[in-house]
């Protein structure tokens, strides 16, 4: 993470996702962009939370480990998108680990001028209302139906999300092989299965695997697969 200091930069994303009414003075006084590294952790599930951020630019991966250590994938999301609104309102530690699939940019503040400044002013507390209220909605439906979907539905969504097209991100779009085992656990399936859904999506001329990575041949047929993504 790399605080930048650029407050010109800060107002115009400010302007560009109309977030001016949701800070008050004192609030934007405190405000700071900040930037993450593609593969970055933005935080991690279980640490204590400091910091509310507002992605403003590239896009995350969110995930969750169990206590044996397995991960499983809850989204990835693209501007504009909270992370540390639920922790802060119920005063937790981070529920998700968050990652940097692309470089990314963020506006943060941290929570002692939130409760400082923010505490009783309207706009804000029901702009935070309602990223809560939304993402609990979002989280109690993927869950329920999340490993209903096919592998194969679950491995192309995965494919398309870590695709990011961007001018000032590296648009490598493959995913390495020595990373199957991590995507097995995060897509909630085996590492052997997985394997014979990459065949039969090669065998379909959906992608290609060489000896380093898997890579993206049919985009469209793969988003039809799909059927636009579960994941986002």
């Amino acid at each position: 993470m790399k605080k930048i200091e650029n407050h010109e930069q800060l107002n115009n994303y400010l302007k560009e996702y109309q977030l001016e009414s949701i800070f008050n003075k004192s609030l934007i006084e405190h405000l700071a962009l900040y930037s993450f590294e593609q593969g970055e952790d933005i935080c991690s599930q279980g640490d204590t939370s400091q910091y509310l951020y507002i992605l403003v630019k590239g896009k995350i991966k969110i995930f969750t480990s169990s206590s044996e250590g397995r991960k499983l994938i809850l989204s990835f999301k693209t501007p504009l998108y909270l992370i540390g609104d639920i922790e802060y309102v119920q005063d937790i530690d981070i529920i998700n680990t968050v990652e940097a699939v692309s470089p990314v940019i963020m506006i943060g503040i941290q929570y002692q001028w939130l409760k400082k400044f923010g505490s009783e002013y309207t706009p804000l507390l029901r702009f935070l209302l309602e990223t809560v209220t939304r993402k609990f909605y979002i989280k109690s439906n993927f869950l329920s139906f999340n490993l209903l979907y096919p592998v194969e539905v679950r491995l192309a969504s995965y494919l398309l999300s870590i695709s990011f097209y961007d001018s000032d991100a590296n648009n490598d779009s493959g995913l390495r092989i020595n990373r199957l085992r991590d995507v097995a656990d995060l897509i909630g399936t085996s590492y052997r299965h997985l394997n014979r859904v990459i065949q039969q999506l090669c065998a379909e001329g959906l992608i290609e695997r060489t000896k380093e990575s898997i890579i993206v041949i049919n985009r469209d047929a793969l988003s039809t697969l799909a059927n636009h993504n579960i994941y986002e």
